[in-house]
């Protein structure tokens, strides 16, 4: 390959609408590695389907990826909401073989509109209450169950044809700070690592996981470098010690944690050297300016000696080891989701509808890795229990009356003091109150009775809401 071919080859951009734009199209024909497709670019699969194809038409080895979840992160179905739950919701169902089989189901999916590779699982752990940004996202707290976890969602979306990625390497969950924003420091030794965090991880190379994205993250003792940079994290442990021998995938590069400190051109450059095979950008950055400034920055390196050529070569390879196309294997069966997501409720007390309820659902604004996903109870349970009202509140106390049950409606009320306080109001009152917690469960807040989702997908907010309307009509759904 000719050197501008070699770094073409290395990025993963995004792009603006839902068609491929002429310059996306000229690059790929040239040796662009691929693409990373996000909420913007989907209006269906079928349209997914059409954008892929005409991707593949300027190169069929074409990389092609997308960060869908399932859960609270989905792309594929961000107008509506998730049609499979996400990965805490399964971890709690805690059923393996469930696990890989909605994993190969969403897979086949993906097959069938194109894609390459999905970004996903995600490896982290839950592990503190003030983590702003993995919550629902990781199967759990425990890391060997997590692990059990981990490595099922691979073997299933890899048997549809499917290249996994783990992330966030070496794991986010221990952050109380977003590195969307800024850079985090994991509050963590090497051997805390070891016995915790990288358990998931190690389960994921295991199962042969095709490729892991790397977190912008620093552990003091790998040096002041995030994970995405820093040689240590990904050649030695992630290499040497864990055997991956597949593509690295690094984390948004336009993110805070990189572009705050080192820079976008610069981070790049760096994360090649470290052992990054291909470099993402483009979900806020998504044109042909940044793709070409961030080619000419990595030739400069070349070319100064700062980035060996060869391990250029050895990133180009890896990149294209991740490319299509893919041949659909086994089918989409969107019921699976919905059992799943029953599975996943979690009922303490009796949550008994007597009348009609007034349905709150709390509003705070959604990660920035979720994004504006539709949301909320009401409409559901609006559906399901005719002379249902509904109110969204953003933290304001609406009108009640004790003659009609009431069920409020939360996302990570433990974070949010506005949601808390509003529950915390609403016991206070004497209602039929029934809680129902879309996030991560925090404390118990008083509620006579409540309903923990783990996840605020459309098939979690949708088993909840047949729940409560099983029990208005007098029966029991459990």
């Amino acid at each position: 390959m000719e050197l501008r071919q070699l770094v073409d080859s290395v990025l993963l951009p995004g792009f603006l609408g839902t068609t491929p734009p002429d310059w996306v199209r000229r690059r790929i024909a040239e040796g662009l590695g691929g693409v990373v497709l996000f909420a913007r670019n989907v209006v269906d699969d079928s349209q997914v389907a059409a954008l892929t194809e005409t991707l593949r038409a300027e190169r069929p080895d074409v990389v092609v990826g997308i960060d869908e979840e399932g859960g609270d992160v989905t792309r594929l179905d961000a107008a509506t909401g998730s049609l499979v739950p996400g990965s805490l919701a399964l971890g709690v169902a805690d059923d393996v073989a469930m696990t890989s089989a909605v994993a190969a189901a969403l897979g086949a999916r993906l097959a069938a509109c194109g894609v390459t590779v999905d970004l996903a699982p995600s490896a982290d752990l839950t592990l503190t209450p003030d983590d702003p940004i993995i919550g629902v996202r990781a199967f759990g707290s425990d890391p060997h169950r997590a692990a059990a976890h981990v490595a099922a969602y691979v073997s299933g979306m890899q048997s549809a044809g499917i290249a996994a990625c783990a992330k966030h390497f070496p794991g986010h969950g221990a952050s109380t700070v977003d590195s969307h924003h800024t850079l985090p420091v994991l509050p963590r030794t090497e051997r805390q690592l070891w016995e915790t965090e990288l358990v998931p991880f190690r389960a994921a190379v295991g199962a042969g996981v095709r490729s892991i994205m790397s977190g912008h993250l620093v552990v003091p003792d790998w040096g002041p470098e995030p994970a995405t940079t820093n040689r240590h994290a990904l050649t030695e442990v992630l290499r040497n010690q864990l055997g991956f021998t597949g593509a690295v995938i690094t984390d948004a590069l336009e993110m805070g944690a990189v572009a705050g400190t080192s820079g976008i051109a610069e981070g790049a450059i760096q994360a090649l050297v470290a052992g990054a095979d291909l470099l993402c950008v483009g979900g806020e950055l998504a044109d042909s300016d940044v793709v070409d400034q961030l080619a000419a920055a990595i030739i400069a390196a070349v070319r100064s000696g700062v980035l060996p050529e060869e391990r250029l070569v050895s990133a180009a390879a890896r990149a294209r080891s991740l490319g299509g196309p893919v041949s659909p294997s086994g089918a989409w069966d969107p019921a699976l989701g919905m059992l799943a997501a029953r599975r996943a409720l979690r009922v303490t007390g009796t949550p008994t509808l007597n009348a009609p309820p007034l349905v709150i659902d709390v509003e705070v604004a959604p990660t920035i890795a979720a994004g504006p996903v539709p949301w909320g109870l009401g409409p559901h349970l609006a559906q399901l229990v005719p002379g249902t009202e509904v109110v969204r509140s953003s933290g304001e106390l609406p009108p009640v009356s004790s003659d009609r049950p009431v069920v409020v409606v939360t996302r990570d009320a433990h974070r949010h003091p506005e949601a808390r306080d509003l529950v915390l109001s609403l016991t206070k009152i004497g209602l039929d109150l029934v809680h129902v917690e879309t996030g991560v469960p925090g404390p118990d807040l008083g509620s006579a009775a409540r309903i923990d989702t783990h996840g605020g997908s459309y098939v979690s907010l949708r088993a909840a809401a047949e729940l409560l309307a099983a029990h208005a009509a007098g029966e029991d759904s459990r």
